[in-house]
């Protein structure tokens, strides 16, 4: 895939069949109302495909269609073992298919194509294998009852699922909901963000060639506004899974009380803090100071944007990150060399603009950046930028600025370090650097965030569990720890005659 170059990548775009039709009960369909939307490259502004703009009525039909299949048991009622290589083969079938997932992720969200083939689809075929593989050794309980009587402790799945994914990881994300709603048994209806619904559109294809039952998932790409609070709010929905913005899950959680309780699980924002002490590598620490925030041009939840340094070392240090960011300059997401592509869109691309004056006005100053780049391209392109001299009580250091802009903080002790890194209404992720191992660990234990790095920044894998602390959301994605979101525990107590 790597070996491709940017001619080889723009070739295989031209030629490239989109598929926008919504998914229900094993077949691409047309929305109810025949209605579409443009989807468009933020790369260049242009056109990519019609997508079926769907409605509440398509909604209905896809609960329908999802209730249906679940009690029928044709997968909730389907062995372990089967749903696993079920699942198996579709992470197979999307590593066939690498080349044109990969590519659509690219054109449809503006990531580098070298990150949609070495991060992105990797990563969804990791979660869906690894989930598939796991579920099969997920075993009931027997509790130490009495002796004259037997407790059985089952793990059934919730039922209707529907799962509502962002715009900034769409293919990586859907496939943390659906490998483990689909491997404990449930149907799903997802719904993706409306501007970048062609990788799961595609992925849904793969799944029914994989052998999953007609009915167990419905893809339905439409606005969040009206089709995402239509699905929160329908009484015949079991559980629901979102990761967005923590405005939006804050309404998603009143949807479910309004309704029939169902349960809901939040992946929401983020303002990540990043400490470096003066003991640290600190050309590591650079290094990674630039990934924390320019990978995916910011437009991530646990990007490390609020940089914490120790003053000793802190116009040092600044330099080294400065340097650093000129290796994420943005370009063509079609060329392997690109580090960093567009903002999703103008609005978003604004939105920074907005944030990098609103931190100049409050006294913060641009060391690297600032400025929209590439605008002959039609794309929105924005320079990977540094704030310096930003206070913890600003709004670039306290809101969710979702693009490449870093807030540099500086603290005089580690005791100041986690007070200003807890002095946030976000505990989603972070980091600590230091070569002490006390200091290292001391930190990282007081930081209130779900997933915290001691000399790294973006680590885990499948293996450990991620999510947020505060109002940085509940549940977790991944791990063996995510199936807990799509079961519910039954317990069955049998005396026996004496």
């Amino acid at each position: 895939m790597l070996d491709k170059t940017t001619q080889d990548w723009k070739s295989l775009a031209a030629g490239l069949a989109i598929e926008g039709r919504a998914f229900i009960n094993g077949q691409y369909q047309d929305s109810l109302s025949g209605e579409t939307r443009e989807t468009t490259n933020p790369g260049n502004g242009q056109k990519l495909a019609d997508v079926a703009n769907c409605s509440v009525e398509d909604a209905d039909r896809a609960v329908e269609v999802a209730r249906a299949t679940f009690e029928s048991g044709v997968w909730a009622s389907m062995s372990p073992a089967d749903r696993k290589m079920v699942l198996v083969r579709w992470a197979e079938l999307i590593e066939d298919h690498a080349d044109e997932i990969a590519l659509l992720e690219c054109l449809d969200v503006g990531k580098p194509i070298a990150d949609t083939t070495g991060v992105d689809v990797p990563a969804a075929v990791r979660t869906i294998r690894w989930s598939g593989e796991a579920i099969d050794k997920v075993y009931d309980q027997i509790s130490p009852a009495p002796a004259d009587c037997l407790a059985l402790i089952q793990r059934l799945p919730l039922g209707v699922v529907a799962a509502i994914v962002p715009w900034n990881f769409p293919l990586s994300t859907t496939a943390w909901k659906l490998a483990p709603s689909l491997a404990t048994g449930n149907s799903v209806i997802l719904k993706p963000a409306s501007n970048t619904p062609l990788s799961a559109l595609r992925i849904a294809g793969l799944a029914s060639e994989a052998g999953l039952p007609d009915g167990v998932l419905q893809v339905l790409p439409g606005p969040g506004g009206s089709l995402g609070r239509h699905l929160a709010l329908h009484e015949d929905i079991d559980g629901l899974t979102f990761t967005g913005s923590t405005e939006v899950g804050k309404r998603l959680m009143q949807y479910s009380g309004e309704s029939n309780l169902k349960r809901t699980f939040l992946e929401l924002g983020g303002k990540s803090p990043n400490i470096v002490f003066a003991d640290a590598n600190l050309e590591k620490a650079a290094m990674f100071a630039a990934i924390a925030v320019f990978y995916n041009g910011g437009q991530t939840c646990t990007a490390g944007t609020r940089l914490i340094v120790e003053e000793s070392i802190r116009e040092q240090f600044v330099e080294m990150v400065v340097a650093q960011s000129k290796n994420w300059m943005p370009g063509d997401p079609l060329d392997p060399a690109t580090a960093m592509g567009p903002m999703i869109d103008t609005a978003q691309l604004d939105t920074v603009a907005g944030y990098v004056d609103i931190g100049l006005k409050e006294g913060a100053t641009v060391v690297a950046g600032g400025c929209q780049v590439m605008k002959d391209t039609g794309g929105s392109y924005y320079e990977p930028t540094i704030l310096n001299g930003v206070s913890n009580g600003m709004r670039v250091a306290q809101e969710e600025i979702f693009g490449p802009v870093m807030s540099v903080i500086g603290f005089k002790d580690a005791a100041e370090a986690v007070a200003i890194a807890n002095d946030s209404i976000y505990g989603l992720a972070g980091a600590v650097w230091s070569n002490n191992i006390n200091t290292a660990h001391r930190v990282a234990a007081a930081v209130r965030v779900g997933t915290m790095g001691i000399n790294n920044y973006f680590g885990g894998d499948m293996t450990v569990p991620f999510g947020g602390f505060k109002q940085s959301g509940n549940g977790r994605d991944k791990s063996m720890h995510a199936f807990d979101d799509y079961t519910e525990l039954k317990t069955t107590w049998i005396e026996f005659d004496t």
